[in-house]
């Protein structure tokens, strides 16, 4: 026979039955049918029950909280703890307390977060520029709603908004805050939701009420023209992108640019940084600070550290000596989170459905809702207005025969039958009768009698301005624009974040590495240019030059040193040793006017290494003029080559002399004559093309012929040419104290 089978034999056999020996059965089920009933669910929920905020800008953690502190009394009362607000919101909001608490520390004044703070603290509550900056757990920290919240629930208790259940069906909440003004553009919100997000940053609360208010009178207004550009709760500069923001305006996408606000203390050689972009942090900062000295890409900062206390943020970064701080800074908004963006995504929810807005869009669909919590309000009053209206008909009748009213009252045996004995008696309804019996005996006299039937008056004439009201948009509109100024009366502040156009901005370019080592620099007659390293001198020290051409200036300098070559077209080109290959001795060299892209025929005619930009250039004319420049006229902020203007042009070149300090130089004349006379004598210029001063008194058509040091001449009497003022005609020169070297420019 057949072995038979026991019970468990029958039951399907899976491969992994669990330790307590119990078997499970697997179910099969398509995936599509998962997402949709188990994932899309969870994914509908947290876009429109959580991450997303709502055209009142608010998302529903915040709309909860803001509410149930509004009925525990917070908006006129003194603050309570934290910790009994985040019980309090459990009511509404499902959540766990950690979640609730977090969410009213970013609402909060002490936190910092949003421009105009919806939550008045007391307490420790952190700081959004911090990351480390940890807030107190809620019993230690208190609160009550700031007064701004007054436009939050104004009229809130006139069915100006809906009202729906909680979690539990246990009381009812608002869907949405009948806020007075924009709010979704003025509190910066961010939330991720499944396969969406949102970015919305904050604008000036003082801007966006002017911009709605020309909206709503003229929906074709330019916004930009008073909605100049965002603003951050921390301050910072906004690096202002007319096309960008134009973007932004137009399709609700898009980034802003913001940089730190700094000053530089020039007395201790250190740069205060005071506001930081609303992106970042500062221990983000002072990380990749410390990464960058690491790397030696900041060899210029001595020492960083954070000096934020009571008064506020504050980083300071010490500088090496001679660092030009806004090169430095510069070039940390390029390598650091100093200089930051945004991303704007403005997606809101409308009627329950997620939408990519402009801002123009956005103000459409505000006042669109304003409009209609207006009208809502209007309808309510109205109707309050008109019951009471009707009660005073009914009371009216029963004053017309007080006498009669009293009789059918006090005729009537059973106290359930006085109001259907009324509703008979006078032709009135249940309500009117239930309003007449409720009288005070004592309010039966004339006088509450005739105020009653003014009162009538009165109600009917604001009943029919109420429904004027409603027939007319202009009327609508006209509270709206009249809450709005009054919006910004009451809570509009200055401007945080100050704007900076992009083309004051300058860009850092970094350098490449240049290798540094000496040098040394030849130029020639002709404008042939050499660099020869030390070691190749000392393998070959004669110079080739071309034919009838031979030395002309000569300087040690280093690779990383920059150089100004002056030509006869009163212009200077500027650039780096490093530029130029190294040479030999045995080569002509580079020909500038080929390398340096001169005009035709130009040539130089002056070498000169600025090095720190001090010291003094005198240029000297054939007219026996001098002009003492400063160097550091040709300093320029940017890498700008040639520099046109580089000397007067009223009269030729002579002469170019290199100044470190004052000292006496000879002046010679085609006459035969010659001049000693002291430099300090001639005040130094800023201007490059100043005609400077006369020195030498020519005659006829004598013109000055050059200029040298004196221990670069053949003078032994100085006594003979010197002179105590200039201009001077200076005296003959004599045999013994002239030279057959050939003269050079120094």
């Amino acid at each position: 026979m057949p072995k038979k089978k026991s019970p468990d034999e029958n039951k399907p056999k899976v491969n992994n039955p669990n330790v307590l020996g119990l078997r499970a059965e697997v179910l099969e089920q398509p995936i599509t049918d998962t997402l949709e009933l188990n994932y899309m669910p969870y994914a509908m929920s947290v876009i429109v029950s959580r991450a997303i905020p709502e055209i009142d800008g608010f998302k529903p953690s915040h709309r909860k909280l803001l509410y149930t502190m509004y009925k525990m009394g917070l908006l006129t009362g003194a603050r309570t703890k934290s910790a009994n607000i985040v019980g309090q919101t459990m009511r509404l909001n499902p959540h766990g307390d950690a979640a609730i608490y977090d969410t009213r520390v970013r609402l909060s004044k002490g936190y910092g977060a949003l421009l105009h703070p919806f939550v008045d603290s007391k307490g420790n509550f952190g700081k959004v520029y911090s990351r480390d900056m940890a807030w107190a757990a809620s019993r230690y920290t208190e609160a009550k709603l700031a007064p701004i919240c007054t436009e939050l629930f104004r009229d809130i208790e006139q069915d100006t908004v809906d009202f729906v259940d909680n979690y539990d069906n246990t009381m009812k909440e608002p869907a949405l805050l009948p806020t007075t003004f924009p709010n979704i553009l003025v509190s910066a919100n961010q939330g991720i939701a499944v396969g969406m997000a949102s970015q919305l940053c904050g604008f000036n609360l003082g801007e966006v009420c002017d911009t709605t208010v020309a909206y709503l009178k003229n929906p074709d207004c330019d916004l930009s023209a008073t909605l100049l550009a965002p603003d951050f709760s921390t301050g910072g500069e906004v690096i202002c992108d007319s096309a960008a923001l134009e973007d932004i305006y137009r399709t609700g996408r898009g980034s802003v640019r913001i940089r730190a606000k700094w000053r530089y203390v020039k007395g201790e050689n250190l740069i205060e940084i005071y506001e930081i972009p609303y992106t970042t942090t500062t221990e983000a900062i002072m990380d990749k600070v410390a990464e960058l000295i690491k790397a030696g890409k900041a060899r210029e900062i001595a020492d960083m550290r954070d000096e934020t206390d009571l008064n506020g943020l504050k980083l300071t970064i010490d500088l090496k000596r001679g660092v030009d701080p806004d090169k430095l800074m510069a070039k940390l908004f390029k390598t650091t989170t100093l200089q930051d963006s945004l991303s704007c995504n403005f997606n809101v929810l409308v009627a329950g459905t997620p939408r990519v807005m402009g801002v123009q869009e956005l103000l459409e669909e505000w006042c669109a809702w304003r409009t209609e919590s207006v009208r809502r309000r209007i309808y309510f009053v109205l109707g309050k207005k008109k019951d009471k209206l009707h009660l005073l008909k009914g009371l009216k009748r029963i004053l017309l025969d007080i006498d009669k009213a009293i009789h059918i009252i006090r005729e009537t045996e059973e106290e359930s039958m006085v109001i259907p004995n009324l509703m008979i008696g006078f032709g009135i309804d249940e309500i009117q009768a239930e309003y007449v019996a409720e009288i005070k005996l004592r309010n039966i006299n004339k006088e509450y009698i005739l105020k009653r039937v003014q009162e009538e008056e009165s109600l009917r004439d604001e009943i029919d301005d109420l429904e004027d009201t409603l027939n007319t948009p202009k009327r609508v509109k006209k509270i709206i624009i009249d809450e709005l100024e009054n919006v910004k009366k009451k809570y509009a502040v200055p401007r945080r974040s100050t704007i900076v156009y992009g083309h004051e901005v300058e860009e850092y370019v970094e350098e490449e590495q240049i290798a540094d080592y000496p040098v040394t620099v030849f130029l020639s007659r002709e404008g042939y240019f050499k660099k020869i390293t030390p070691a190749s001198l000392r393998m070959s020290s004669e110079q080739k030059y071309k034919e009838a051409d031979g030395p002309f200036q000569s300087f040690e300098a280093s690779n990383r040193d920059e150089v100004m070559f002056f030509t006869d077209k009163c212009q200077v080109y500027k650039c780096r040793l490093s530029d130029f290959e190294d040479s030999k001795a045995s080569v002509l060299g580079d020909y500038l006017p080929t390398k340096l892209g001169m005009e035709p025929e130009e040539k130089v005619v002056f070498l000169h290494l600025p090095g720190d930009y001090s010291g003094q250039l005198i240029f000297f004319f054939e007219n026996g003029k001098g002009a003492k420049v400063e160097v550091k006229a040709y300093q320029t902020t940017s890498n700008r080559r040639k520099l046109t203007g580089a000397y007067s042009d009223k009269s030729p070149l002579c002469s170019i002399v290199a100044l470190s300090a004052d000292e006496e130089l000879a002046a010679y004349s085609t006459e035969g004559r010659a001049v000693i006379f002291s430099t300090a004598l001639m005040a130094p210029k800023a201007t490059r093309s100043t005609q400077g001063v006369q020195v030498m008194t020519l005659k006829g058509k004598h013109h000055l012929s050059s200029v040298r040091r004196l221990e670069d001449t053949g003078i032994t009497n100085f006594a003979r040419y010197r002179c105590r003022s200039i201009p001077a005609a200076g005296a003959l020169l004599r045999e013994e104290d002239s030279d057959d070297k050939q003269l050079e420019i120094l």
